[in-house]
C-alpha cells in the first residue's frame, strides 16, 4: 500500500509517494484542472502510476477555500445579528489601508448588507441575557432566506463569547424551520471578545462552507469509483493535519492549506540540515509564497487577513504569497516599463511554451528562452521553445530590446519583487536575513534561488531533494492538530489561577477526545497550553505557552516573567510597572504523522554523472554544463542541475554540492 501527498496548486497538481512495505517512492506532476480541482488529484495518482485502491493514507493540501474568498466565487449567505451591529462587517477596524489616500474602497464584505438582517436580543459582556430571542421576529427573516435561495447562515450575536444561549436559540430556530441550510454559530466558531474579528470569521465559515463541502463530496465519490478506502486527511492553515470529516465543519481552517506541506517539509530540512533558522520560499506556477522556519517550527500568525482589514483570527502559519510564478505574465505599463504580473497564466491556457492556446509571455517563457529550462525537462510535456519567443517578442518590441534582454529583465523584476516579499516577512517581525539560510522550494523555485538569496544578502541556499514536489511530500510529514480556546479576562492572581488551571483541563480534554476521534492514540498526543496575556490597559496580548495545564496560585511569578519575556521578544520592550491580565486561554493537541516515519529507498550508489553543454543565458549567451541530479555532486557554475520536475540555475560564482540525504547545497564559490 502507498502514502500518498497531493497539492493542488493554481497551475500544477503536484504528489509524492512513498510505498508502506518496500520504501519505494514515486512523483506525479500534472496541470491543474481548475474547473474541477478533484479531477486533478486523480491525474496526478495517474501520473505516478498508481490506483486509488493502493493508497492507503492520501493527506491532500487544497487552495480552494483561498480561490472562493480571493474570487468571491461561493454562493450568497446571509447573517442574523444583534440590532445595532448589522455594519460591523461593513465598519471593521477603523482602520485605512493608505493612510494619506482620501479616496479609497475596502473590499466588500462577505455577506451583502441585504442578508444581513438584525434581531433586537441582548447580552451583557459578563454573560448575562438582557434581552431573550422573541421567535415571532424571525419569521419575516426565515422567509426571506429561503425566498433567496440562502444556504448557509451565520448567526453573530454580540457577546455571545461570554454566553452563547441566545445564538443557540436562534441557530436551533433556523435549523428547524429551514433544515437543509447550513448555520454557523460565531461563539462556536471564535468563542472570545472583538466582535469584528468574531463576526469576520463566522461569515468565512458560513460562505466557504457549501464550497468545501461540494469539493470534498466530488473529490470522495471519485476515490471511492477508483476503489479507495483508504485514511483522507486534510492540510490546515496551522501547519498540522485532519480527517476530512473535521475538515468539513471547521472549513476556515483551510485558508492556508496549500503551502501548509511546504513549510512542514522546511522544518524537517532545518532538523537535518543544521540549519535551524531557515527563510522558507515555495514558487509554483502562479504564486511566491515566504515564511520563518526559526528553531525548526514554522511561526504561527493570529493576525492574517485574507484582504484588508478582513482577519481569519485562526492560528495560522505566517506566510505571505504575492503573484510571482512560473507563470506570471510580462506587459508593458502605459508609460512604457516593463511589469511582471501579479496576473498568471494560470494552467489554462498557461505559458505560452505550454502549447495550449497561451500567448501571452510568462516567466516560464522567458526561463525557456535563455536556456534555463530544456524544452523536455521532464520528459511527458514538450515545451514550444518558438511559441515562447514569439510571445516575448510582442512586449520586447515595444520596449526596443532584444528577446534575450526582455526575458532577463522579466525574471530581473521578478526576483526583485520575491526579494522584497521575503524582506517584508523578515522586517515585520525585525528578523535579519543575514541570519538565515534560503530554502527554495517548488517547480520555479530554484531557478532564481542564488539570485534572490544575492538579492537579500544570504549565504547560503538549500534546494530540497522534493524541491519539485515539495509540498506533496511535506504533507506527509505534518502532525494532526486541534486547537481549541475560550474567553477568561481575569488579572494575573494566585486566587484566579485556580480557575485557570480548571479552564485549561477542560480544554485541553476537549482538544486530546478530538484527536482520538480522528485515529490519534491518546498515550501519542502532546498538549501545549497558551495563556493569551497583556498589560492593562493594552489593545493586543501576546500567547505564553506552557507546556501543562496543572496551573495553580504558585504559578504566579513564572507567568508574570514568562510573560515579560514574550513581550520584549515580540515588542522590544518590558515593563514592571503595569498589572498583568489574562484575556483568553487556548491549547493545541498534536499526534504523530499517520504516515510515521517515510521509510524511503536510500541508494549507496550514485547514477553515473550525465553532463552535457548548452547555451545559457547569464547576461550573454555561455556556455554552461547540464548536469543530471541523479549524478551530480560537485557543480561550479555557471551550469545548471536538471531534476525531472524543476531546473537548479548555479549562476557564475556559485557552487554546488549535496548532502547525504540529497539535497542541494548552493553557495558563493
Amino acid at each position: 500500500m502507498w502514502k500518498v501527498g497531493v497539492d493542488v496548486g493554481g497551475t500544477f497538481t503536484d504528489l509524492f509517494a512513498v510505498n508502506t512495505f518496500t520504501g519505494e517512492e514515486r512523483t506525479g506532476k500534472v496541470l491543474t484542472t481548475p474547473e474541477e480541482r478533484s479531477k486533478g488529484v486523480l491525474n496526478a495518482i495517474a501520473n505516478a502510476e498508481l490506483k486509488p485502491n493502493e493508497i492507503s493514507l492520501l493527506v491532500h493540501g487544497t487552495t480552494t477555500a483561498t480561490n472562493a474568498l480571493i474570487e468571491r466565487s461561493f454562493p450568497d449567505a446571509a447573517m442574523i445579528t444583534t440590532e445595532g451591529f448589522r455594519d460591523v462587517l461593513e465598519i471593521g477596524r477603523m482602520h485605512r489601508e493608505h493612510l494619506y489616500r482620501p479616496y479609497q474602497t475596502k473590499p466588500a464584505p462577505l455577506i451583502r448588507r441585504r442578508y444581513r438582517y438584525a434581531i433586537a436580543e441582548r447580552t451583557n459582556a459578563k454573560g448575562e441575557v438582557e434581552e431573550d430571542i422573541d421567535a415571532a421576529q424571525l419569521k419575516p427573516i426565515i422567509a426571506s432566506i429561503s425566498e433567496a435561495g440562502i444556504g448557509s447562515v451565520a448567526v453573530c450575536l454580540i457577546n455571545s463569547y461570554a454566553n452563547p444561549a441566545n445564538e443557540r436559540k436562534v441557530a436551533k430556530i433556523l435549523s428547524e424551520a429551514l433544515p437543509n441550510i447550513r448555520v454557523t454559530t460565531s461563539a462556536d466558531v471564535k468563542p472570545v471578545f472583538r466582535e469584528h474579528t468574531r463576526f469576520t470569521l463566522a461569515s468565512i465559515r458560513a460562505t466557504i462552507l457549501p464550497v468545501m463541502a461540494d469539493y470534498f463530496e466530488r473529490l470522495q465519490a471519485r476515490l471511492l469509483e477508483g476503489g479507495f478506502s483508504g485514511n483522507l486527511m486534510i492540510l490546515k492553515s496551522n501547519g498540522g493535519m485532519m480527517g476530512i470529516d473535521q475538515a468539513r465543519l471547521r472549513v476556515e481552517e483551510l485558508v492556508e492549506s496549500g503551502p501548509a506541506g511546504g513549510v512542514g517539509y522546511a522544518t524537517e530540512i532545518a532538523r537535518t540540515a543544521g540549519s535551524p533558522n531557515i527563510i522558507h520560499t515555495d514558487m509554483g506556477g502562479t504564486s511566491f509564497d515566504a515564511s520563518i522556519i526559526e528553531d525548526g517550527q514554522g511561526l504561527i500568525t493570529r493576525e492574517y487577513e485574507i484582504e484588508f482589514d478582513m482577519p481569519v483570527a485562526v492560528p495560522m502559519l505566517d506566510i505571505r504569497s504575492i503573484g510571482a510564478g512560473g507563470g506570471s505574465v510580462g506587459w508593458v505599463d502605459s508609460g512604457g516599463s516593463l511589469r511582471v504580473g501579479p496576473m498568471s497564466a494560470g494552467s489554462v491556457p498557461g505559458p505560452a511554451c505550454y502549447g495550449r492556446g497561451g500567448t501571452r509571455p510568462a516567466i516560464t517563457d522567458a526561463n525557456l528562452v535563455l536556456g534555463r529550462i530544456s524544452p523536455d525537462l521532464s520528459g511527458k510535456f514538450k515545451l514550444d521553445v518558438q511559441a515562447a519567443r514569439d510571445a516575448i517578442e510582442t512586449i520586447a518590441t515595444k520596449l526596443n530590446l532584444t528577446i534575450e534582454q526582455c526575458a532577463e529583465g522579466m525574471i530581473r523584476i521578478a526576483t526583485e519583487a520575491m526579494a522584497q516579499a521575503v524582506k517584508l516577512v523578515l522586517a515585520s517581525r525585525g528578523r535579519d536575513p543575514r541570519d538565515y539560510c534560503f530554502a527554495s522550494f517548488g517547480g520555479a523555485g530554484p531557478l532564481h534561488a542564488c539570485a534572490v538569496a544575492e538579492a537579500l544578502g544570504t549565504p547560503t541556499v538549500i534546494v530540497p531533494r522534493y524541491s519539485g514536489v515539495a509540498s506533496a511530500y511535506g504533507a506527509l510529514r505534518l502532525a494532526i492538530k486541534h486547537d481549541e480556546e475560550v474567553f477568561h479576562y481575569a488579572p494575573l492572581t494566585a486566587e484566579e489561577l485556580d480557575r485557570v488551571g480548571v479552564k485549561l483541563q477542560s480544554l485541553g480534554e476537549a482538544a486530546v477526545d478530538a484527536l482520538v476521534a480522528q485515529g490519534a492514540k491518546a498515550e501519542d498526543l502532546r498538549v501545549s497550553f497558551v495563556m493569551r496575556m497583556r498589560y492593562a490597559g493594552q489593545t493586543f496580548e501576546v500567547d505564553v505557552v506552557q507546556d501543562r495545564g496543572a496551573i495553580d496560585d504558585r504559578d504566579v511569578q513564572q507567568l508574570a516573567s514568562a510573560f515579560h519575556e514574550a513581550h520584549k521578544r515580540e515588542f522590544g520592550v518590558r515593563s514592571d510597572d503595569f498589572p498583568v491580565e489574562i484575556v483568553a486561554l487556548a491549547v493545541t493537541a498534536e499526534a504523530p504523522s499517520p504516515a510515521g516515519p517515510l521509510e524511503s529507498e536510500q541508494n549507496s550508489q550514485l547514477a553515473p554523472s550525465q553532463q552535457k553543454g548548452r547555451k545559457v543565458w547569464f547576461g550573454d549567451w555561455t556556455e554552461a554544463l547540464v548536469h543530471d541530479v541523479a549524478g551530480a555532486q560537485f557543480v561550479s557554475g555557471p551550469a545548471l542541475i536538471e531534476d525531472p520536475h524543476t531546473s537548479i540555475v548555479i549562476p557564475p560564482g556559485w557552487a554546488a554540492r549535496f548532502d547525504s540525504a540529497r539535497n542541494c547545497i548552493l553557495e558563493r564559490a
